[in-house]
């Protein structure tokens, strides 16, 4: 369950708020202190008994300050978040801890997600944490490339993105959105691709290539970003996602909903393939990098990447 430690500390904090405030009133704390509980002619050892349960339930109390500062700032103002994949590279590398700012798109419950005070929307070119689609139990990173109302082309051989802004209104292309692209260059970026002798088991696995990826600069109205491309990796046709009444690899962003893609272009699941995030899905804007390990995919760090924390550009 994706929310499960936001509701362990909304359980935590409604707990402990009870007996931090029973222990805070005056009158009932001046009635436990003054009331004879215990008479004249208790034994020594049920006093202790008393006196140590007393203890425990202050303990208890005091623990909710601390409950309530994780829970507020968690649910409404940050959240860290760990980038498992390499699907954001070069932006964001396999190690990069993140910190994603909740606010930015609206105050929201935080069990069911719901819009409670409007605050803004995503920008194209954000950099969004968010509940994927399909499977609401899965927080995807990907950038905002298509807002409502977009028509998105995608050319599958030279892999460059067309948007027509406001298409949904208009039903015409009267307004491009200015894409430019630099010239690819090599990068030290590596894919490494894995034949398995044996369908079923890994234990024959052995890498048979490596390839470079290509590193070009995608530049949306003067908002200039890093891609990587695999320039001998062709996608077939018939792995993206179709909308319904549109041919493929052209898309109309619908009212409210956003169309995501990876910087890593040829090593991303995203929009292109799964289709669009409603924006009720969406967590926060990561903003940026406060601590960054040196490591690959499902293996164990091998030092600090220092020069990584910072602002995520």
């Amino acid at each position: 369950m994706s929310n499960i430690l936001t509701i362990f500390l909304l359980i935590s904090t409604f707990f402990t708020g009870i007996f931090w405030v029973f222990y805070r009133i005056k009158n009932i704390k001046n009635y436990l202190i003054n009331k004879k509980i215990i008479k004249k002619n208790n034994s020594y050892k049920n006093n202790n008994t008393i006196l140590n349960c007393k203890t425990f339930l202050q303990s208890l109390a005091s623990f909710f300050p601390v409950f309530l500062f994780v829970f507020i700032m968690r649910s409404f103002i940050y959240e860290p978040f760990q980038i498992p994949s390499g699907s954001m590279m070069p932006t964001l590398l396999v190690g990069d801890f993140i910190i994603v700012e909740k606010f930015s798109y609206g105050i929201k419950d935080p069990i069911t997600n719901k819009t409670l005070i409007d605050i803004g929307h995503p920008k194209r070119g954000d950099i969004v944490v968010f509940k994927h689609p399909l499977e609401h139990n899965l927080y995807y990173i990907k950038r905002v490339i298509g807002l409502p109302g977009d028509k998105i082309e995608y050319n599958i051989h030279n892999k460059h993105v067309k948007i027509c802004k406001n298409y949904l209104i208009k039903k015409n292309c009267t307004k491009k959105i200015l894409i430019r692209y630099s010239q690819a260059k090599s990068s030290n970026f590596i894919q490494k691709i894995y034949l398995f002798n044996n369908e079923y088991s890994t234990s024959q696995q052995k890498t048979y290539n490596s390839l470079y990826f290509d590193i070009l600069q995608e530049d949306i109205n003067n908002f200039k970003h890093n891609i990587l491309l695999l320039s001998n990796i062709k996608n077939p046709k018939q792995e993206y996602y179709q909308q319904k009444n549109m041919p493929k690899l052209t898309w109309i962003v619908p009212k409210g909903e956003y169309f995501m893609m990876g910087d890593n272009r040829d090593n991303s699941l995203d929009s292109r393939y799964w289709g669009f995030v409603p924006e009720k899905n969406l967590v926060g804007k990561a903003i940026k990098i406060w601590m960054s390990f040196d490591k690959n995919e499902n293996e164990w760090p091998t030092g600090i990447r220092i020069n990584r924390i910072g602002n995520i550009y």
